[in-house]
């Protein structure tokens, strides 16, 4: 029975740490096929999904799903702190519980306390070591408690700092193309003068951010949890919407950035599919269209409003599904996993912007006619 709980505490040991490994360290993509870290996410998002689903009224939705990311972390390092308590607590079981107390209990309960007060280094004093062995495994899981708080010290500022870094390039998008950001509007918004160069700028700043969100969100995947602060932004609907615009772009829109275009395509296209494989979400299609010919129709229409022309044909719109096809399968998938909206190609005409409108002013705004509330673009 000593043999199997040693084996026992070591295995527990020795997975957490490489868990621990792997999550905070290892700056890649892990493709084992069982992770626990994996399995902790998978078992515990559906389940608090569904449950917000089922339980929390429509306008709270959003805010109780925002509140897994950060407590689903908490709750793994948590589970990792209590991993290494229990494999040293087995281990002192194992060698005969040689651990000296005040009022003399010994026994599994007993080592799981030192365990824990040698793990958080509490040094009461009331629970000692009484032989070579067990003074040995109190060092060294005095150390791995260190070490412990000062990978979740390191930890936590680089996901804040790694969030934020997305978020800016979220929130910047608002005046580009709407809110939530739509292909329609990007375009639209970028049909002044010199427009076309300020948009061959903003897709080049989205190929760095495809790429630096990419590697972040490798490095600490928990970060796909993080929701936006507005509920109608999300890191899914920006990337969509830029491959989107992308996408028509380079399917033919006259004057436009088309080289640039096809490098920002290729990088968002890349972290889509990435995170699709390390979430395990098989790409796949759905019944509903989001760009029927006769919603196409009306793009075209809106675009020329705006001074830009989109080439028309069959060859045109071929080359469009085409490229539709390589991106829209992982963004459903993404989209049904994480349970956030697929922005629509044409912005809704009474849509106002997050930056236009405030609590103290919806009511006005709701008073404003049509060609006010859309406001002023740049």
């Amino acid at each position: 029975m000593a043999i199997f709980a040693s084996l026992c505490g070591i295995g527990l040991i020795v997975l957490v740490l490489w868990e621990g490994f792997e999550t905070i360290v290892l700056p890649r993509r892990v493709t084992r096929r069982f992770r626990l870290t994996r399995f902790f996410y998978r078992r515990t998002w559906i389940p608090w999904a569904k449950m917000v689903k089922a339980f929390v009224p429509e306008r709270r939705k959003e805010t109780w799903l925002s509140f897994f990311g950060p407590l689903s972390l908490l709750l793994l390092l948590s589970i990792w702190a209590g991993g290494l308590i229990t494999g040293f607590a087995l281990l002192h079981w194992a060698i005969g519980s040689a651990v000296l107390t005040q009022d003399g209990n010994s026994g599994l309960l007993t080592d799981l306390y030192m365990s824990g007060t040698t793990f958080f280094t509490l040094g009461l004093g009331d629970a000692v070591p009484r032989s070579t062995t067990a003074r040995f495994l109190v060092m060294i899981e005095s150390g791995m408690g260190f070490a412990f708080l000062a990978l979740v010290i390191g930890y936590l500022p680089a996901l804040n700092q790694s969030f934020s870094r997305r978020e800016v390039s979220i929130s910047l998008l608002d005046a580009r193309a709407g809110s939530p950001p739509t292909a329609s509007e990007m375009l639209r918004r970028h049909g002044h003068e010199r427009g076309m160069e300020a948009l061959r700028q903003l897709f080049h700043e989205w190929e760095r951010w495809s790429a630096e969100f990419l590697e972040g969100h490798l490095s600490y995947p928990v970060l796909a949890y993080f929701r936006s602060q507005h509920d109608n932004q999300s890191w899914l609907a920006a990337l969509t919407a830029i491959l989107d615009t992308c996408a028509l772009v380079m399917a033919g829109v006259e004057g436009a950035c088309e080289r640039q275009a096809e490098l920002t395509f290729a990088m968002a296209r890349h972290a889509l599919v990435d995170l699709s494989l390390v979430f395990k979400t098989r790409p796949h299609e759905t019944d509903h269209n989001r760009l029927p010919p006769e919603k196409l129709a009306e793009l075209r229409a809106t675009l020329v409003a705006a001074g830009i022309k989109l080439r028309e044909g069959g060859a045109a719109d071929l080359k469009l599904t085409e490229l539709r096809w390589l991106y829209e399968p992982y963004v459903h998938a993404l989209s049904a996993y994480f349970r956030v909206s697929i922005p629509p190609w044409i912005a809704e005409e009474d849509r106002v912007d997050n930056w236009q409108a405030s609590r103290w002013e919806r009511r006005s705004i709701s008073r404003m006619p049509a060609e006010r509330g859309k406001g002023e673009h740049f």
